[in-house]
């Protein structure tokens, strides 16, 4: 999610690979790339003015009419324990667990939004979290939307990390549920806390021109855009049409990626072979974000009704009971 530029040269590939393939072969595919290209290097700096705030405004949010999804309370397996989770029933974002990305300076991706920390952007309401991407002139771009993170506030190593996300349709569309090594900063002098030292874990991305689409990816050193360790995840329907749970189950050993609890993905530290260092072994932070067009979300449709909803119904950590 961080710099995806050549990721999206893979996709148009499987794209128009997928699309001289039989029908027979649409449903539930996993494929898993391996290239071995190398990240190209962020061209744009990020401003200074991206871990501040934006000024306050007083339009009135719009509420969106979706309601929210059956309740499905913690479960935690045999062995395990909810150490961590935010339910989004309050009436505005816990300050306590989330902080925004603020700007709109393509994110390295070459996005088009705004991320704003607005309640026109972000807010909660019928027992979610809504993410709002709104067609509109701010600062220096045309679209405004909002990135969420637990940094320096929630940050965890190990476990079942989890969330009950409803996508939103459309071309250009790119959401995601994804973390970042605890470590990282912005323009670090360290290289070792800039990206993708600090490593990544994509959950979930998702774009809209490919609907039926799951992707479940790890950046590091060594490993990372066009290199990462991505696993495509086929179904035979438009994902953004219900509510899915999506979560990654995490230790010592590796990760795993489930869709509606079904096992799809598997890295190790054994799958980078000579690639590159495994960084998986300590705190990461959580983001869920709503991107709008760059490299993987693609142009934007011309006829997309705007505004367009990222909603989440919880993050839930679990993890393993301490003997």
């Amino acid at each position: 999610m961080y710099n995806t530029r050549w990721m999206a040269v893979l996709l148009a590939v499987a794209m128009t690979a997928s699309a001289c393939g039989s029908s027979d072969d649409a449903a539930s595919v996993i494929a898993e790339t391996t290239t071995t290209a190398a990240a190209p290097e962020t061209t744009a700096a990020a401003p200074e003015t991206t871990t501040t705030t934006t000024a306050s405004t007083t339009t009135q949010p719009p509420r969106t009419t979706i309601a929210a999804p059956e309740e499905i309370q913690p479960d935690p397996a045999e062995g395990w324990e909810l150490v961590w989770s935010d339910e989004f029933d309050g009436d505005e974002v816990n300050q306590e667990n989330w902080t925004y990305d603020i700007g709109g300076w393509g994110w390295g991706n070459g996005e088009v939004q705004y991320y704003t920390d607005r309640t026109e952007n972000a807010r909660l309401e019928n027992g979610m979290l809504t993410i709002e991407a709104r067609q509109e002139k701010f600062e220096d771009s045309f679209y405004t939307s909002a990135r969420l993170k637990t940094q320096g506030l929630q940050e965890f190593q190990y476990g079942r990390i989890e969330a009950r996300i409803k996508v939103p349709a459309g071309e250009g569309m790119w959401p995601a549920f994804w973390m970042l090594g605890a470590n990282f900063e912005e323009d670090a002098a360290d290289e070792a806390n800039r990206w993708p030292n600090v490593g990544e874990i994509d959950i979930m991305e998702w774009v809209g021109r490919e609907p039926d689409l799951i992707l479940g990816t790890i950046h590091g050193p060594g490993y990372s855009g066009a290199g990462g360790k991505s696993t495509w995840f086929r179904q035979d329907f438009d994902v953004s049409e219900d509510w899915h749970i999506y979560a990654i189950e995490w230790d010592a050993d590796g990760i795993r990626w489930f869709f509606d609890n079904e096992l799809y993905a598997n890295q190790t530290p054994d799958s980078l072979g000579p690639r590159g260092e495994w960084v998986f072994d300590r705190e990461f932070f959580i983001i869920l974000n709503l991107a709008i067009g760059g490299t993987l979300g693609g142009l934007v449709a011309p006829d997309l009704n705007f505004p367009v909803h990222l909603h989440a119904d919880y993050v839930r950590v679990y993890q393993a009971i301490e003997s």
